[in-house]
């Protein structure tokens, strides 16, 4: 007669060794789909609790564009008829700032996070608006006081400066689009507010320029040398 303690016992380890098999199997999903980003891709499988890739290169982007779009008005390169247009690739930009920085403070990145928010609010979102205003109000002949913004980015100037050690604690290629970006924007709020003539407006344009150009070869950087797992393009910054 068959001992019925011993097909529960059997069954027993049967089931767990079941369910070790799984959990190994498991394990194993977990370190490939890990170490095979194409995989995830494909799959649409990936390991559990995984944070989301580094977007820093995309808002750096966006910053460079909106910097060159300011380089070329504040030296005169283009003519009034050209602010709608500006006004466009700012709102393009905000539409990916504000997606980097959330992606940002969701992988717990506090001052690039915050950044890139108020960037995308003000420099991209209010900045590309106020073109298509301004622009209405040449060709209208409506006066607009331009002077109150002045005054908006002479707040958002302070909060850059005072954030600014923030982004001197392990120096990198972003510290010095911090840097350029603090030169600029003093002589904005002055060029804003008439205390400056027009005639210094080439000062924050080649600042403007430096912090596009930097942010160019940064978040070209991140993305190839991320792609390649190794230094492709060399950057300034702490040895991880």
């Amino acid at each position: 007669m068959k001992d019925p303690t011993s097909s529960a016992r059997t069954e027993t380890s049967g089931s767990t060794a079941s369910v070790a098999k799984a959990q190994q199997a498991g394990s194993q999903l977990n370190a490939d789909t890990a170490a095979d980003p194409i995989r995830v891709e494909c799959t649409g499988i990936a390991p559990v609790a995984q944070d989301w890739a580094n977007p820093t290169a995309a808002g750096l982007v966006a910053l460079s564009v909106a910097c060159f779009c300011f380089f070329a008005m504040l030296n005169g390169y283009v003519e009034t008829s050209a602010l709608p247009l500006i006004g466009c690739w700012l709102l393009g930009g905000f539409v990916v700032q504000v997606i980097v920085g959330v992606i940002d403070l969701k992988n717990r990145n506090h001052t690039g996070g915050n950044t890139f928010l108020f960037f995308s609010a003000f420099f991209m979102l209010v900045g590309g608006l106020e073109m298509f205003i301004k622009y209405h109000g040449v060709i209208s002949g409506v006066p607009v006081d331009a002077r109150i913004d002045g005054y908006a980015w002479m707040a958002l100037t302070l909060v850059l400066f005072l954030w600014t050690p923030a982004f001197l604690r392990s120096f990198s290629l972003l510290s010095l689009i911090i840097l350029a970006l603090d030169v600029a924007l003093p002589f904005i709020v002055l060029l804003d507010l008439k205390i400056l003539p027009p005639e210094f407006a080439v000062v924050p344009a080649y600042a403007l320029l430096a912090a596009a150009l930097i942010a160019i070869y940064y978040c070209s950087a991140l993305v190839v040398n991320a792609a390649y797992g190794k230094t492709v393009y060399p950057v300034i910054g702490p040895k991880k």
